[in-house]
């Protein structure tokens, strides 16, 4: 501990006496203050290790919380869908139809699958791409090329973005250039920081010859409404060597919660 030395002033003579009690008074302060500092040390430790407990156990209490919702909405998916799919099930025609519902259904199950591996907070543009189209590729010839930076996205932009490429790839596979062998897909998103926006581009390539449709269907009418729930443009694009799908979105719509 610090002490001032009183040796210095014994040559002083009886005039050290003051002085010498004013250096006792400072060293008797400063033992004070280096215990008092001592005890505040000891005490936010002592807190610092409550807070951290508490915040262990906040933290496994909301990731129980978050499995717990994430299952019981995968059982109200499932039980959608067996109710379609009983509901359908003699009903002539309806096939299409039920494998569509089927199909969304499982797609917003991958949607929340993805969240709850984010802790239900947000998830990488990059990995929601990846998982909606994972289903619909071919690990031993892959058929997406996919590329773009990092950005993160909050729940609600996952799950409208997610259903979006589930109805592209859908569409695909039946009347696009996933219907044939060698065709291929090329996904691609750039970031504007001047105007921050994400500019992403969904475009089909060495399948069959395209052709407008003759009217809108549910699905280019539900791709079209996600863009608009993320305040974004959505362009339809129906080249005969290939569908493109653009998407133009103010980059504040894929991070806000609001989303």
């Amino acid at each position: 501990m610090f002490e001032v030395d009183l040796r210095t002033d014994q040559r002083a003579g009886n005039g050290a006496e003051p002085h010498r009690d004013f250096l006792e008074a400072e060293n008797v302060s400063l033992r004070l203050l280096l215990a008092q500092a001592e005890i505040n040390a000891r005490s936010l430790l002592a807190n610092a290790g409550i807070e951290a407990r508490e915040r262990e156990a906040s933290d496994k209490l909301q990731k129980l919380i978050l499995e717990e919702l994430h299952h019981r909405i995968k059982n109200t998916l499932a039980t959608v869908g067996a109710i379609v799919s009983q509901s359908l099930r003699n009903l002539q025609g309806a096939e299409h139809a039920q494998h569509a519902i089927e199909g969304r259904l499982m797609a917003l199950g991958r949607a929340h699958d993805l969240l709850l591996q984010a802790r239900w907070t947000s998830a990488d543009f990059g990995t929601v791409v990846r998982g909606a189209t994972e289903a619909f590729d071919n690990p031993d010839e892959p058929k997406f090329s996919i590329s773009g930076p990092d950005v993160p996205m909050a729940s609600g932009a996952v799950i409208a973005v997610a259903m979006t490429l589930n109805e592209l790839c859908t569409n695909n596979t039946k009347f696009g250039a996933l219907s044939v062998p060698a065709g291929r897909v090329d996904i691609t998103w750039t970031l504007d920081p001047q105007t921050r926006r994400l500019h992403l581009a969904w475009t089909e390539k060495n399948g069959p010859a395209v052709h407008p449709p003759e009217k809108r269907s549910f699905g280019t009418r539900l791709i079209e409404t996600l863009g608009k729930q993320l305040k974004g443009d959505v362009r339809l694009t129906y080249e005969p060597r290939g569908f493109v799908y653009a998407f133009d979105v103010p980059i504040a719509s894929l991070t806000s919660l609001a989303a």
